[in-house]
C-alpha cells in the first residue's frame, strides 16, 4: 500500500476503485478504511478525473442499502442507534425498533439453534452464498416454515425439513408503474415496466412485504401499504434527503445523481469545519500455516456468473474452467506438479478436487471459483463489524 500510495503522489488524476466483497472478505473494513484514507491523502476527491469507486454487487444492492434494507441500518444509510429509531418512529408514525435485526448468517445460527419457526427469504441462495454448504443446509432442515420469494428455483428451495412455500416475485421489469435502481456512482435510475412481461401469480416484493407488516402488525397497515410504486418513490423523495427527486421519475431514461455530478467539490467535505477525516486502519492479522505443513491461502473468484447463478462452465476473460484451481508457477514446482493435473485441497472445514492451472500470482497464494470453493470456508470467521464472512482459507494441497 505504502509503494502504490508513493506512485499516486507523482500522479495528478485517478480512480481508486476497489470490490467491496474482495476488500471485505479478504481483510475487512480496515483494508476500505485504507484505501478511502489513500484517496484522501493524494486529494483525489472532489476534483475532475478523480474519485472513489467501491463496486458493490447486483443491481439493486446499492440502493437497497441505502433504504435501509439491512438489519443493522435505516433509510439514507443511517446508522441504527436510539436517536435515528426514534427520528424515523416520528417520520413513519409507529415505533422503530433501535435494536438491530439478524444478519443472514445470524438468521442462520439461530435456525441450527432451533430459534426460528418461520423464515421468510426473499432472493439470496444461502446453500451456494454461504461458507459450509453442509451445514447451512443442516440450518435450514431445521425451521418449521420456510417461504421463498424468488425469481427463479434456488437449491435453498429444495432443502427438506419442514414446511415449504414457495412464491414467485415479479422482477423489476414487471413492477406496474415502474421502479428504480441505483448505480455505485448515485444515479437513481428509473426502470419502465415492460408490456406483456408479466407472469400470472407474481407479485411485486414491495407488496408482499406490505401484506405481511400489515397482518403481522394491524395497527401500522396503513403506512406499510402503498397504492403504487409512485407512491413509494413519493414518500422517499419527502423522508430520505439524499434521495429528493426520486419522485419525478416517471418515463425511460430518467435519472437524478444525488450528491451532485462531483462529491465534496473542491475538496469541501459535509462537517462542520467542512475537513475530511482521516480513519485508523489496522490490518487484521493473518491467519498463520501450521507448523512444518505446507499451506497455500486461497481467495474465492467469480467467473462466468451473476451473483449465485453460474452462466458458463469457462471465464471468458480469464480462459479458466470452473475446475481450475489457479496457482502460481513456484507453488506448482514445489509441490512437484505440473499444469492440468488433478489436486485436491484440503482442511479442517472441507476439500475441493481441481485441476491445476498456472497463471501469474504472488507464490503462496491460490484461487478457486466461489460458490464452489465455499465448502473450504469456516463458517464462524466473519467480519467483527459487518458480521460479513471471511471467504478466503488455508488449504493443504495434494494430488488426486
Amino acid at each position: 500500500m505504502l509503494a502504490f500510495a508513493r506512485e499516486l503522489a507523482e500522479a495528478d488524476r485517478a480512480v481508486l476503485v476497489w470490490s467491496m466483497g474482495i476488500t471485505q472478505h479478504a481483510c475487512g473494513e480496515d483494508n476500505v478504511r485504507a484505501i478511502v484514507n489513500l484517496g484522501l491523502s493524494q486529494g483525489f476527491v472532489g476534483r475532475e478525473g478523480c474519485g472513489l469507486m467501491p463496486i458493490r454487487g447486483h443491481s439493486g444492492v446499492q440502493g437497497g442499502a441505502e433504504m435501509g434494507c439491512y438489519a443493522t441500518a435505516l433509510p439514507g444509510g443511517v446508522s441504527l442507534t436510539p436517536q435515528s429509531a426514534a427520528d424515523w418512529s416520528e417520520k413513519w408514525g409507529f415505533e422503530v425498533p433501535a435494536v438491530p435485526g439478524r444478519t443472514a448468517p445470524e438468521m442462520l445460527d439461530a435456525a441450527a439453534d432451533g430459534e426460528l419457526d418461520v423464515l421468510l427469504s426473499a432472493g439470496g441462495n444461502w446453500m451456494e452464498v454461504l461458507p459450509d454448504p453442509a451445514w447451512v443446509e443442516s440450518a435450514l432442515e431445521r425451521v418449521g416454515l420456510r417461504v421463498h420469494l424468488d425469481l427463479v428455483l434456488t437449491p435453498q428451495m429444495l432443502v427438506g425439513g419442514g414446511d415449504v412455500l414457495l412464491l414467485p416475485a415479479a422482477s423489476r421489469y414487471e413492477i406496474p408503474g415502474g421502479c428504480t435502481s441505483t448505480s455505485t456512482e448515485r444515479r437513481i435510475i428509473f426502470s419502465p415496466e415492460i408490456p406483456g412481461s408479466r407472469v400470472p401469480l407474481a407479485r411485486g416484493e414491495w407488496e408482499v412485504f406490505g401484506d405481511i407488516a400489515a397482518r403481522v402488525r394491524p395497527e401500522v397497515a396503513a403506512a406499510a401499504r402503498f397504492a403504487s410504486t409512485q407512491a413509494v418513490r413519493d414518500e422517499i423523495g419527502a423522508l430520505v434527503e439524499m434521495y429528493a427527486g426520486i419522485e419525478t421519475l416517471r418515463e425511460k431514461g430518467d435519472q437524478i445523481q444525488y450528491g451532485g455530478r462531483l462529491l465534496c467539490e473542491g475538496g469541501v467535505f459535509p462537517l462542520p469545519d467542512g475537513r475530511a477525516r482521516f480513519s485508523p486502519a489496522v490490518p487484521a492479522t493473518p491467519l498463520a500455516p501450521r507448523d512444518g505443513e505446507p499451506r497455500l491461502r486461497v481467495t474465492t473468484r467469480r467467473g462466468k456468473q451473476f451473483n449465485s447463478m453460474v452462466h458458463e462452465l469457462g471465464d471468458a476473460i480469464t480462459g479458466a474452467q470452473r475446475e481450475d484451481v489457479l496457482l502460481a508457477r513456484a507453488d506448482v514446482d514445489r509441490f512437484g506438479l505440473a499444469d492440468g493435473d488433478r489436486i485436491l485441497l484440503r482442511n479442517d472445514h472441507g476439500e475441493l478436487a481441481g485441476r491445476v492451472r498456472v497463471v501469474e500470482l504472488r507464490a503462496g497464494n491460490a484461487q478457486v471459483h466461489w460458490p464452489e470453493g465455499n465448502v473450504l470456508l469456516d463458517r464462524h470467521a466473519r467480519s467483527p463489524e459487518a458480521g460479513v464472512p471471511d471467504y478466503n482459507a488455508w488449504v493443504t494441497v495434494e494430488r488426486a
